[in-house]
């Protein structure tokens, strides 16, 4: 199998699994025990956390872990108020719709912030929203359908100014473009384990100080008090040693998906009909979604997966359903070629002899349609 789906998950790196095994083996003691080998424990949790941070430009103590990047988004908005305001964006995660639409029911007002064609939010949204004051707004960083990056920092800035709470879901952008948390100026921010060849199971919600967060696990006084329950201790240390190669690794790691992206994109553009989504957009290097014009794009993902090749109609929480991509949807692009979307998004064991066959596989594909 040639994998390009990588925004879905990665594999689990060598080097991380091998920092796991102890805590699977032999460190296998609860790391709220007093005793040495729960302080052991404990004292790899605390290292864990400060790798973690390391790589997102926040202090340690600004790190709650969590099961993963749908825990915290889901975290993030428990913040509001009761009866508050949110806005989100028309192009962010299920896990953050989701939750979204669920507060809408219960009261909370909702407000969607458009993207343009290009998938990019203008600043005449921004100014939208800081007249009509929410109480949170969630922006995601990069996009894990067309690997849009939004200007986060300059909305952050402009709406914190106002006195407007702001999260952002940077999860598919920690590990492939550098990821601030004090630059960017928001005051949440959730991340993954699984996105950046850690294991599954383990994200993390970085927060602002002063900011009340209303935990959603009751139960216990770990993480602070906001996450309850026994740690998932060697998930936690696969997350900090993999958080600690993307830190020492990123600028490497993003030279090489870049260069396989301009390669496959140079490949998709001989092929008639095929348009590449935002392609005038600052997007992640390894992510590429298009769409070819009268065929389905579930037909096909199944037809290269006859042929070896794993990759993705969408984001792999929402695939299924037979209905174009909300992100797409959110960008004006027709209907018809919305349900023809793939997705790649390459991985760092991806090669430029697996992007050619790809290239080569799909031109045959798409004359046979």
């Amino acid at each position: 199998m040639i994998y390009f789906d990588h925004n879905a998950t990665t594999p689990l790196d060598g080097r991380v699994l091998e920092a796991m095994l102890p805590f699977l083996k032999s460190f296998y003691c609860n790391p709220s025990s007093l005793y040495r080998q729960g302080r052991i424990v404990r004292s790899a949790i605390d290292a864990a956390r400060e790798q973690v941070a390391a790589l997102a430009g926040a202090a340690p103590s600004q790190i709650i872990f969590t099961s993963g990047g749908t825990e915290s988004n889901n975290l993030a908005l428990a913040t509001l108020p009761r009866q508050g305001r949110l806005a989100i964006s028309a192009t962010e995660h299920p896990s953050i719709t989701e939750p979204a639409l669920r507060l809408k029911k219960l009261g909370t007002r909702l407000n969607i912030v458009n993207v343009d064609a290009n998938g990019m939010i203008a600043q005449d949204a921004i100014d939208k929203l800081i007249k009509e004051k929410p109480d949170l707004v969630s922006i995601m960083l990069a996009n894990n359908e067309t690997g849009v990056i939004q200007d986060l920092a300059s909305y952050a800035r402009q709406l914190s100014a106002n006195g407007i709470m702001v999260h952002t879901d940077a999860v598919q952008a920690l590990g492939k473009i550098p990821v601030n948390f004090k630059q960017l100026g928001v005051h949440l921010m959730s991340l993954s384990s699984h996105k950046i060849y850690g294991p599954k199971g383990c994200g993390a919600l970085v927060f602002e100080k002063g900011v009340e967060i209303l935990p959603v696990l009751l139960g216990g006084g770990q993480e602070q008090g906001i996450r309850a329950g026994t740690e998932n201790v060697a998930a936690i240390i696969g997350f900090g040693k993999a958080a600690e190669l993307a830190r020492i690794e990123l600028a490497k790691r993003y030279d090489r998906l870049l260069a396989l992206r301009e390669q496959l994109e140079t490949g998709l553009k001989t092929i008639p009909g095929l348009s590449i989504f935002a392609s005038q957009s600052n997007r992640l290097p390894n992510t590429v979604q298009f769409g070819i014009p009268e065929i389905d794009g579930e037909m096909l993902l199944m037809k290269l997966d006859q042929k070896g090749f794993a990759v993705s109609s969408g984001s792999a929480c929402a695939s299924g359903g037979g209905s174009p991509s909300p992100v797409l949807i959110a960008m004006n692009v027709e209907d018809g070629l919305a349900k023809s979307a793939i997705r790649i998004s390459l991985g760092l064991a991806n090669t430029e002899a697996e992007v050619f066959e790809f290239i080569n596989q799909l031109k045959v594909l798409a004359c046979q349609a």
